[in-house]
């Protein structure tokens, strides 16, 4: 440990002044973007007669989640502000941005607990293209999404009728559970009948004393699309009062009966079964073989003593002890392997820190709160990815630790990066609301630039000085010894291939509640189980790659450093599978923009479990080969 160099580093004084100074303002002025929310929100308290507002936020086609618009994309209601300008808009947070909502007054009149009598929005004169949209949105079951002192409202724009059915005058969905109840018989997209559009919506507001505690829609009053015909949209409000404290309004948002379900239960406890009996088998399997070991190594180093010949006793090694050798050489891809680990610890440290700020503050309240956390969380331990890296790369004597460094950096985030501008492109070229905007951009690269890659480099310098001295126990011969060809199950693709096996099936149930609640419109609140099943599957992945590893080294194969990080990492590949079987079978997902989202979202997120489930399971094995490898007696 050279303490001299990291003092050259921070003694450059003019130069640390200036990255320190740089480092704070821009810490400073990514809070205030990333926090610009919540300066301007009300408190939800209201007085009697006070405006409350009713924002109308984005419309797209039922089955298709992130295929949303602008509200005024389809020809309601023109919406002006005051003297002929530009309606008001409400800017949200940076995860809120991204999520693709756009809040925009709806100018309609709503005083808190004031009945308003039916009242006109507006007539609009519909001309043939105006018919095709509104014909073309109901066709393919639009919804659209209004906000009011922040709880969301859905509705759907009209209904279709044909031969076969009847009209039924009215579709009242104040959750995204009932939209999709009311959908669940009604997802094929019609051509023939008489398509309808709702003229008139009905709030029934609920209050108690000074606070909103839940929104009603009912949209009805359906009428024909003819070209040439006025339309008057129309609204009432109606405000009723209610026991249900503040507290607990947003609990009607959520699927208790789905997300609470007995199997549910089950298979946590399934799933807690098998890491049991899972930790006592590799347990009792790796002590009595390695006890074994231990004991037939320590004959032979007996024999050594009394004067037995070299040759005979090193006749007599096998297995893992024979590499002792060469198990401590350097990985081949230094610099990469070293970023795989530390940005995988980095991940595994973020993803905690979000589940236990998700289960204190109830963040899958707000809209996009919980994506902000996490950016912000990413930025801000970006310094364990550079300490991990940094201490790897320099205990395996690695030259390069600059590359390491920028690839610790910029691995993950310059692939995520790369997935986004492909999808913002589609998302551009069809005018969606899940384009997101060049001023979100700059925010999330003055984030990574000048709050993230600077963590990682400071982190990188003093993980090589504190960490970074070599603790092999073993020494590191000059010519690496030949692997012996083994069977083909002790093979490191196998092995890789077949290590993910186990870890899936202990996330099985729960990545069906999690895809369920991303693409299916509910809201996932279930973090209590989603922490014990991240605990199980980091149980889970530790002992597969332990015993993988031993499997490894037995075949007298020292190179298994990628392969332990490919064993665990391989769980991501079987989650990645699972989503086209969801897709295909789960979902009625149609067309490019769809598709190209669902695959290009569930990659980042099977990128991040991969790296993540990667660094965990080779953290675990170099645990254990230090461990085995510490207690014989070598020469």
């Amino acid at each position: 440990m050279n303490f001299r160099s990291l003092g050259a580093f921070l003694g450059r004084g003019p130069m640390m002044m200036m990255m320190m100074r740089r480092f704070l303002l821009s810490a400073l002025c990514v809070a205030a973007l990333v926090g610009v929310a919540s300066a301007d929100e009300y408190d939800h308290k209201y007085l009697v007669g006070d405006a409350v507002t009713l924002w109308v936020n984005k419309v797209g086609p039922f089955n298709n989640p992130q295929e949303t618009y602008n509200y005024h994309e389809l020809p309601f209601c023109k919406v002006e502000g005051a003297d002929g300008r530009k309606p008001k808009h409400k800017w949200g947070g940076l995860g809120e941005i991204l999520e693709g909502n756009e809040l925009i007054d709806s100018n309609m009149e709503f005083r808190f607990r004031h009945d308003q009598p039916k009242s006109t929005m507006c007539v609009t004169k519909l001309d043939a293209n105006d018919v095709k949209k509104f014909k073309r949105a109901i066709r393919h079951h639009y919804w659209y999404e209004f906000v009011m002192d922040d709880l969301p409202i859905w509705g759907f724009v009209g209904e279709h009728v044909d031969e076969k059915s009847t009209l039924t005058g009215s579709k009242s969905a104040s959750t995204s559970a009932e939209a999709a109840d009311l959908m669940a018989d009604d997802v094929v997209e019609h051509r023939g009948g008489t398509v309808y559009i709702y003229t008139h919506k009905t709030f029934d507001v609920s209050y108690n004393g000074d606070r909103i505690i839940g929104v009603n829609l009912t949209a009805e009053n359906p009428k024909p699309l003819t070209p040439g015909t006025d339309l008057e949209f129309t609204y009432s409000v109606n405000w009723k009062p209610t026991e249900t404290k503040f507290g607990k309004r947003f609990e009607r948002y959520l699927d208790y009966n789905f997300f609470e379900h007995q199997i549910h239960w089950f298979s946590i406890f399934n799933s807690f079964m098998m890491v049991i009996f899972l930790t006592g088998l590799v347990s009792m399997i790796l002590m009595r073989t390695l006890r074994k070991d231990y004991a037939k190594y320590a004959r032979d180093a007996d024999d050594m003593e009394q004067g037995a010949m070299d040759q005979g006793a090193s006749m007599e090694e096998s297995g893992w002890k024979l590499v002792h050798g060469d198990v401590f050489r350097a990985p081949r891809h230094l610099p990469a392997l070293s970023a795989l680990i530390g940005t995988g610890c980095q991940m595994a440290l973020l993803i905690l820190l979000v589940i236990l700020i998700t289960i204190a503050g109830m963040l899958y309240e707000g809209r996009g709160t919980i994506i902000t956390v996490f950016i912000t969380c990413y930025a801000l331990t970006s310094f364990v990815g550079g300490y991990v890296s940094g201490g790897y790369n320099a205990r395996n004597e690695g030259k390069s630790w600059i590359k390491a460094m920028l690839l610790t950096a910029g691995l993950f985030p310059g692939m995520c990066f790369g997935i986004a501008f492909a999808l913002n492109t589609v998302a551009i070229g069809y005018h969606s609301l899940a384009a997101v905007p060049f001023g979100t951009m700059v925010v999330i690269f003055v984030m990574w630039s000048c709050i993230s890659f600077p963590l990682v480099l400071f982190g990188t310098v003093i993980g090589r000085n504190w960490s970074g001295a070599p603790d092999n126990p073993c020494r590191v011969k000059a010519i690496p010894r030949p692997i012996p060809e083994a069977p083909w199950f002790l093979t490191p693709n196998w092995i890789s291939l077949l290590g993910g096996l186990l870890p899936f099936g202990s996330i099985f149930i729960e990545t069906y509640f999690v895809f369920t609640s991303i693409w299916s419109y509910k809201v996932y609140y279930v973090y209590g189980f989603f922490l014990l099943v991240f605990c199980i599957l980091v149980i889970v992945t530790l002992c597969i790659t332990i015993v993988g590893t031993y499997f490894l080294l037995n075949a007298e194969n020292h190179k298994w450093q990628w392969t332990a990080f490919n064993s665990a990492a391989s769980v991501a590949g079987y989650v990645y599978l699972y989503s086209v079987y969801y897709f295909a079978f789960k979902t009625k997902m149609t067309g490019f923009f769809q598709t190209c989202f669902y695959f290009g979202y569930t990659a980042m997120f099977c990128l991040a479990l991969g790296i993540t489930t990667g660094a965990i399971g080779y953290c675990g094995a170099s645990a254990f080969v230090r461990k085995i490898y510490r207690n014989i007696k070598v020469d």
